[in-house]
């Protein structure tokens, strides 16, 4: 069976509802903290499983029951989750996340049990690896252990997906085994000041990276949609109309539909983006990550009017 494997974080995520996000030095007033799954290797996971893909995880939690909360929901999604480490000294990661009332959110992340990851953990996770699999991959764990998973996969005849969140602060090596980078307008030009090109929009990026990276990129632009390059034409699927009540986990949402679309429908880029638009606007109008992503009979069963309908290629 072909599979989607995910090498990355879990976070417990301190969400907190402010009427506006805090400017430097500024205190604000917030609502009373609630705490929910996260982080994005698991956001992806679930979202992957959801989708419908057959899933396998590789992370660390704290053995605390932050941590224990995590697991219930990988295992309620039926991912594969053997090769998730324990840690007995080190915390759950914990993303303390303010949401204002448009939606928009400031997360600031404790790694926690992430930092105690090792090349091991790696390994192991990927032992069942081959080729027609996928492998998703973030930057909330060490950029060396990102490297080495994607080195693996390629090596293995599987097809990696970077989702470069957050924004890396230097290459480094690390796009050298990815065959499709996704990431949103501020990632894609920070990945272009990385490489000394000349800033552009968006829309300018997604079409003069590829060359330079060697690698298909597909770019998230909030309301505007997605873009991505396929036969030297540029692709805009748009986002669909959304009543967004919180934008947190919506593109990790976008990311693990985006990866089981294409595991089960191996070079639909366009398709894979459709689907995935659809599952992120369902995301924005729930609270939470992991808890706001939705299944894939949730999209069956959404209103026309509040899937895409347009799909333009020039």
């Amino acid at each position: 069976m072909s599979t989607v494997f995910v090498v990355g974080s879990l976070n417990i995520d301190q969400n907190v509802r402010v009427s506006s996000l805090p400017r430097a030095g500024e205190t604000v007033r917030g609502t009373d903290a609630t705490f929910s799954p996260g982080g994005k290797g698991g956001n992806q996971a679930v979202a992957a499983a959801r989708a419908g893909a057959h899933v396998k995880f590789t992370g660390a939690v704290g053995d605390d029951p932050h941590g224990r909360r995590i697991l219930d929901v990988l295992s309620d999604a039926r991912i594969d989750h053997t090769q998730l480490r324990v840690v007995g000294n080190a915390p759950t990661g914990t993303a303390i996340i303010a949401v204002d009332d448009r939606g928009e959110n400031q997360i600031i992340v404790s790694p926690g049990a992430n930092s105690s990851l090792t090349a091991d953990d790696v390994e192991a996770g990927l032992g069942a690896m081959q080729a027609g699999d996928i492998l998703v991959l973030q930057l909330e764990i060490a950029s060396v252990l990102v490297r080495q998973a994607a080195a693996v996969a390629r090596s293995r005849g599987a097809f990696v997906i970077l989702n470069a969140a957050p924004a890396p602060g230097r290459i480094d090596g690390l796009l050298d085994d990815v065959d499709l980078l996704v990431v949103n307008e501020q990632e894609i030009r920070a990945v272009a000041e990385i490489l000394g090109m000349p800033p552009g929009n968006h829309l300018e990026l997604v079409q003069s990276l590829p060359p330079v990276l060697g690698a298909a990129i597909v770019c998230t632009a909030g309301a505007e949609g997605s873009f991505a390059v396929l036969d030297g034409g540029l692709v805009h699927v748009p986002a669909s109309a959304a009543a967004a009540v919180d934008t947190t986990g919506a593109g990790d949402t976008f990311v693990g539909y985006l990866a089981a679309s294409l595991l089960a429908t191996p070079g639909d880029l366009a398709g894979a983006m459709r689907r995935a638009s659809s599952a992120a606007a369902l995301a924005v109008t729930r609270t939470g990550a992991m808890e706001s992503i939705p299944w894939q009979q949730e999209l069956q069963a959404a209103p026309t009017s509040a899937l895409p309908t347009n799909f333009v290629s020039n």
